[in-house]
C-alpha cells in the first residue's frame, strides 16, 4: 500500500519533494538525489515530473518506476498536454504493473511556454476528466467500459493554487477535481499566511488533505519572475524586499521557506518542497530550530 496514502490517513505530517527525469538518457544522476533524498527520515514520496514548464524530458514512467524497483516511493506526474485519452491510461497502466500506486494528475503548461513552442497540445481530457479515468482503471474499467484484466490501485491527487483569483472560481474546480476522485492536494507554491489558512480551511470542508506548495526563493530576480510570469503565484513585496536587502539572499530564501514549513505544520497535512537542485537544504527547511 501507498506510504503516502497510509501515513496521511493516519494523520501524520507528511513531506513530499521533486526530481525531474534527466533531458538525455542516463538515469545515474536523478537517481543519485534520489537516493540522498530517500534518507531524509520526514521524507515519505518523491514527485517524478512530467515534461516540467513544458520542456521536453524522459518519460516520467521510466525514472518513477526506477525509484519503485529501489523502494523509494514515487509520485508519478502525469499531465493532459501531450497525450490523448488511450495514451493517458496506457501510461497509467503502465504505471501500476512498475509498482507505481501515488499519482498526481495535472493539466500541464501550455508548449508555448516550453522549448517546443511549435508542438501541438492535445488536451483531449482535463485534469478532472483525467482523474475520473483513474477512479474508472481503479474499478477495473476504461473510459470506452471495457473491462480490464486486472485493476491498479491509484492513490490520485490534485494540484490547486491557494492564491489565485477570483478564489471562489479556484475552490470550485478544486470541488470538482475531490469529487472526480482526488485523495490529496499538491498546492503550487504560497507565501501569504492568510490565503494559505482560507484555502486549508476549504480544503478541510472538503475533506482532503493538503500538501502546501513551499519553493525556495533563491533571490530577489528569482521572486520577481514568479511574479510576472507564474500565474498564481505570487511573492509578497515585503519578501522580495527582505531578499533584495540581504547580504545572502539563498539563506533569507530558506529562512522563508522553514517559516512557510511551519506554517503548514499550524493548518495542512504536510508539505511538497520544491527546492530547485539545492535538495541539500531541505533538512534545514525541516527544522524549526535551525
Amino acid at each position: 500500500m501507498s506510504i503516502l496514502k497510509t501515513k496521511l490517513k493516519a494523520g501524520t505530517f507528511v513531506v513530499t519533494a521533486e526530481v525531474a527525469p534527466p533531458k538525455g538518457v542516463d538515469l545515474q544522476g536523478v537517481m543519485d538525489t534520489a537516493r540522498k533524498l530517500s534518507q531524509i527520515r520526514q521524507l515519505s514520496a518523491i514527485n517524478v515530473t512530467d515534461n516540467q514548464g513544458a520542456n521536453m524530458r524522459q518519460s516520467p514512467l521510466v525514472l518513477a518506476g526506477a525509484l519503485s524497483r529501489e523502494g523509494i516511493e514515487p509520485v508519478l506526474q502525469l499531465t493532459c498536454r501531450d497525450r490523448n485519452r488511450m495514451a493517458l491510461q496506457s501510461e497509467l497502466l503502465g504505471a501500476a504493473a512498475l509498482g507505481v500506486e501515488n499519482v498526481l494528475m495535472l493539466s500541464g503548461d501550455h508548449p508555448r511556454f516550453g522549448d517546443h513552442p511549435q508542438s501541438r497540445a492535445v488536451f483531449d481530457l482535463d485534469s478532472v476528466q483525467l482523474l475520473m479515468a483513474v477512479e474508472e482503471l481503479n474499478r477495473g474499467r476504461d473510459l470506452a467500459g471495457c473491462a480490464l484484466a486486472d485493476a491498479p490501485a491509484f492513490f490520485a491527487g490534485a494540484a490547486a493554487a491557494p492564491e489565485a483569483e477570483p478564489f471562489g472560481l479556484m475552490l470550485q474546480k478544486l470541488r470538482k477535481k475531490v469529487s472526480a476522485g482526488a485523495r490529496f492536494v499538491q498546492t503550487q507554491a504560497a507565501f501569504d499566511a492568510q490565503k494559505i489558512e482560507r484555502f486549508a480551511s476549504a480544503a478541510h470542508e472538503l475533506q482532503v488533505p493538503v500538501l502546501l506548495g513551499v519553493l525556495l526563493l533563491k533571490s530577489a530576480a528569482m521572486a520577481r519572475f514568479l511574479n510576472a510570469h507564474i500565474p498564481g503565484v505570487q511573492v509578497p513585496a515585503n519578501l522580495v524586499e527582505c531578499l533584495d536587502a540581504s547580504s545572502d539572499p539563498l539563506a533569507e530564501g530558506v529562512a522563508i521557506a522553514r517559516d512557510l514549513v511551519e506554517k503548514a505544520r499550524d493548518c495542512c497535512q504536510g508539505v511538497h518542497l520544491m527546492t530547485l537542485g539545492r535538495e541539500d537544504l531541505i533538512p534545514a527547511l525541516l527544522d524549526a530550530n535551525h
